[in-house]
């Protein structure tokens, strides 16, 4: 089903039979699996050999899961589910926030974290056929094929969540978007994702394409309602 895809799934758990089931789930899937149980040896493999996808426990020895998923967005887009034994709401929006494109909560079906990560490499790349799209705006242009932004020629480096939100936004300029239909494009089950990821997010891209974050001119808050790209006669 999946075997068009050379890449491993990096599998980065401690416990050895957690890991093996995963893989084993994921393998009758056609997915190549790489299993490793340190944080350390994680970055190492993820640098040498780009994964197809990282699933990402949380608990590791040496390294833990929110460092690994902060150092992989310093130069790397690969998409990664994160696993939690808790599910605080702060543990999903730091995960969410930091970059990562889902997560699950252990005990956890194996059946469901392996449609989880169909459903993450589905938005990840562009449908089959799909034109190229260069969109512009004011400064700002926006390849979706090469997933690239730049800004005054310049490239901004987003992380996946940011890119997602920019491209929406791009998409419809002068668009009020609640922050309920833009969890709805980064997040399959987005009902269990609380709002207020989004206002992290959008704080994130403001720093990185605002001239002054504190008083944004792209991405411009809605109050009571969302977001919205200001358009052209507003820049």
């Amino acid at each position: 089903m999946c075997a068009e895809h050379h890449q491993p799934i990096l599998i980065v758990e401690d416990d050895p039979n957690t890991a093996a089931l995963v893989a084993v789930y994921l393998e009758r899937e056609g997915f190549q699996t790489t299993c490793v149980h340190d944080g350390y040896k994680a970055l190492k493999m993820a640098r040498a050999r780009p994964p197809l996808l990282v699933i990402l426990d949380i608990m590791l020895p040496k390294v833990d899961g929110w460092e690994i998923c902060k150092q992989l967005r310093k130069h790397s887009d690969v998409p990664i589910l994160m696993l939690t034994a808790r599910e605080e709401e702060i543990d999903r929006v730091l995960g969410l926030s930091m970059g990562a494109d889902d997560y699950v909560v252990k005990p956890f079906s194996p059946r469901e974290l392996v449609e989880r990560v169909k459903a993450i490499l589905r938005r990840a790349r562009p449908a089959e056929g799909q034109a190229r799209q260069l969109l512009h705006h004011g400064r700002l242009a926006l390849d979706s094929v090469k997933h690239k932004v730049t800004l005054d020629g310049r490239a901004v480096a987003l992380t996946g969540s940011e890119f997602k939100l920019l491209h929406a936004l791009m998409r419809a300029p002068g668009k009020v978007f609640s922050r309920e239909e833009l969890l709805g494009k980064f997040y399959r089950n987005h009902e269990t994702v609380i709002e207020r990821v989004i206002d992290v997010h959008v704080g994130k891209l403001r720093q990185k394409i605002e001239d002054n974050p504190a008083k944004p001119r792209y991405v411009l808050t809605v109050r009571g309602f969302g977001y919205r790209l200001a358009e052209l006669d507003e820049l």
